[in-house]
């Protein structure tokens, strides 16, 4: 029998593979706002969906940040795609570390957009129980969207932002999701790796913020860059989506003979 290969969207025909891998509160749609105007000539996107997302909505896994990571090298292999770069946003940004640390000598150039730290992210109390309580209650998704994009925001984007990620994620991987990428630390798996790799912050996020970027991916990639989007939260790809893209492919651009 076939391997599980998660479901995803191929862009481009480019020589440079690149797999982007969606957060918390959404599935790959979540890279929309960009699709327009990628470089399709230097790359070839791969947009998944993770399972519990998407097409992979009723896919049953353990949903953990591993098993994200070696479903993602699956695809890799079901490509060919011997050497690739990594680009994850929010929990994406732990998977993506977590393929890193299963496969260093595949992954050509890594970026994190809003990146969950590989130490994993500790949340006071109040605070889990907004997040554990997204699960059941749409409110809850709606409070942590406003509050990680500066509260400035539009309504009706909030809205919609909502009902995207209520469809398109199924309530009990969604729950698990939240103990992996928030409660496992493997920073020491990826300290000390020399692939290049940027950190995108924005701004606005108060949470993952450039600060924070600082203190983790900057002191465990010697080869790490660290850009902040002034206007951006934590939804780079919605809220600021052609300065997003112009920062990430003049990274990936640079990857030369490596």
């Amino acid at each position: 029998m076939d391997a599980f290969v998660l479901p995803h969207s191929l862009v481009g025909d480019g020589p440079h593979p690149v797999i982007a891998v969606h957060g918390w509160l959404a599935d790959r749609a979540a890279y929309n706002a960009v699709l327009p105007d990628l470089d399709l000539v230097n790359f070839r996107y791969a947009f998944v969906d993770l399972r519990g997302y998407g097409e992979a909505k009723e896919v049953l896994g353990t949903y953990t940040t591993a098993e994200g990571a070696a479903d993602v090298l699956a695809l890799a292999d079901r490509h060919g795609w011997d050497r690739f770069s990594l680009v994850g946003h929010s929990m994406g940004g732990s998977v993506v570390q977590r393929v890193l640390a299963a496969a260093p000598q595949r992954v050509r150039r890594l970026v994190g957009v809003s990146p969950v730290p590989a130490s994993g992210m500790p949340l006071p109390a109040d605070a889990w129980e907004l997040f554990a309580g997204a699960a059941e209650y749409p409110q809850n998704r709606r409070t942590i969207i406003d509050n990680t994009t500066g509260g400035v925001r539009p309504r009706a984007w909030l809205d919609r932002m909502v009902q995207q990620s209520v469809d398109r994620s199924d309530p009990k991987a969604f729950r698990a999701w939240l103990d992996s990428w928030a409660g496992e630390d493997f920073h020491a798996e990826v300290e000390g790796c020399d692939r290049p790799a940027l950190a995108v912050a924005g701004a606005l996020a108060p949470a993952l913020s450039a600060d924070v970027m600082r203190q983790t991916w900057m002191r465990w990639y010697p080869r790490a860059e660290l850009v902040e989007l002034p206007g951006a939260g934590h939804y780079a790809m919605d809220e600021t989506p052609l300065q997003l893209l112009r920062t990430v492919e003049d990274f990936l651009r640079a990857d030369g003979s490596e």
